[in-house]
């Protein structure tokens, strides 16, 4: 997404002479693209991604769409599809996606004064100070500029407000005459745009609230907007409210920072049921580092540590066991040996021999600041010990975001990617971050 503030005059009596104009960037089917950037066969073929383990469908080109795949549809249900060779598959890459992204991201980022990333394929870009008759051109040329530099199509709807912008999107993706850019600043532009928009494609109204509307005759974000303000609140609340209003170009939707997390939870499930205490250390160890990873990137520290093991649920032939033992730590903290440390004392503490986990995970919480840190008086680590571990914990953050690999662990981590042990049965190559996974022209 692409955000901007700059001066209209003359868009009409609904306009005032100053507004915020929202220019909504989205990376075109971002998973698919990423995969067809590397490997040009994919071009024109209907491809999905998976989920982790390969379990259900999370990504789809436009030719996967057509054929009415839907969201969330479990791989096996897809088996003759892929054997007849109609559909090709494709593992989670996330390494690869998130080095992509951060190009994409960059890209974006030396083009307008200021910037807020708001997902792996969107991000706000500030336009102060850029004149409107430069919108489209600078923004076709981003558009241009990531294709050819990233491999990444994208599209960019502008409008008044975030929600429009959304609207305009869509209209940029569908239609190739607006050539990647779709400028709905003017009444008349994006009355016509409501008409044509799905009640269920408007950001902001949920799967659940959709058919609600329908059923009352809003099929459309015309006939929503076309409601009576007081009718929206009694039957949308204070949301939709809003909703209804940016649809009308005032915008509600505010810029605001992402609230800190009050919890992190990392957990998998295993493509092989796990019976061994060393192999679900080695599991807890990876899970509890991330955990800590994205503590720092928070910029907080946890004041707690819970660890929980699960047997599989749908073998009613095997006996189950569901452990969740959690610790309160004397002094919250973010750095990788401490985290790791207690989720392994949890584990040791609730195994028990003789049962297959399928599932497990690592969950910090009771999140402070990590420059509001209170020590404890009985702390068993002395303030000079825990700088030390945070310092080697913020050269190994820097060091495995380089290279995109945990190479930098603690001995009870296993090496390699973070996501080793999950089914990945179709996934590409590191093509972007690995020396021997470099894509090969023949």
């Amino acid at each position: 997404m692409v955000f901007c503030s700059a001066n209209l005059t003359n868009f009409g009596e609904t306009l005032a002479i100053f507004v915020t104009v929202y220019a909504l960037a989205d990376c075109n089917n971002f998973f698919v693209s990423c995969e067809r950037a590397f490997q040009p066969e994919l071009e024109g073929r209907a491809v999905v991604v998976l989920s982790n383990n390969d379990g259900c469908v999370v990504a789809r080109s436009n030719e996967a769409k057509a054929m009415d795949i839907a969201m969330g549809t479990p791989y096996f249900k897809l088996g003759k599809l892929v054997d007849s060779g109609r559909l090709l598959v494709r593992s989670s890459n996330y390494t690869l996606y998130g080095d992509l992204s951060h190009r994409v991201m960059n890209i974006l980022r030396e083009a307008v004064p200021d910037m807020e990333v708001y997902s792996i394929d969107e991000a706000f870009l500030n336009l102060e100070g850029i004149p409107r008759e430069q919108w489209v051109p600078l923004c076709r040329g981003l558009v241009k500029r990531i294709r050819q530099w990233v491999g990444i199509p994208v599209s960019i709807g502008i409008a008044p407000t975030k929600t429009l912008g959304k609207v305009a999107n869509h209209f940029a993706k569908k239609y190739p005459g607006y050539q990647g850019v779709c400028l709905a600043d003017t009444p008349d532009k994006w009355e016509k745009a409501l008409k044509l928009t799905p009640i269920g494609d408007v950001w902001g109204i949920g799967w659940r609230s959709a058919p609600k509307l329908q059923s009352s005759g809003v099929n459309t974000a015309a006939d929503f907007t076309a409601k009576p303000e007081a009718w929206v609140l009694k039957h949308m609340g204070i949301t939709g409210v809003r909703t209804w209003k940016e649809l009308q170009g005032i915008s509600c939707i505010e810029d605001e920072e992402p609230e800190r997390r009050q919890s992190i939870c990392t957990s998998r499930s295993f493509a092989e049921p796990i019976t061994t205490r060393d192999e679900l250390s080695l599991r807890i160890s990876d899970f509890a580092g991330i955990c800590a990873a994205k503590l720092r990137k928070d910029g907080s520290a946890a004041g707690e540590v819970a660890v929980f093991m699960q047997t599989n649920r749908f073998r009613s032939d095997l006996p189950q066991y569901y452990p969740f033992l959690r610790k309160r730590l004397p002094t919250a903290v973010n750095n990788t040996p401490e985290i790791v440390s207690a989720a392994l004392a949890l584990m040791d503490e609730a195994w028990k021999d003789g049962y297959a986990y399928k599932r497990a995970g690592v969950l910090v919480g009771e999140t402070v600041p990590e420059d509001e840190v209170q020590g404890a008086l009985f702390d068993s680590m002395s303030p000079e010990d825990r700088d030390r571990e945070n310092r080697i914990s913020a050269i190994m953050d820097k060091v495995n975001r380089s290279s995109g690999k945990t190479l930098l662990r603690v001995a009870t981590q296993r090496p390699g990617h973070y996501a080793d042990g999950i089914r990945r049965e179709h996934c590409s190559n590191l093509y972007s971050t690995d020396w021997s996974e470099l894509l090969t022209v023949k």
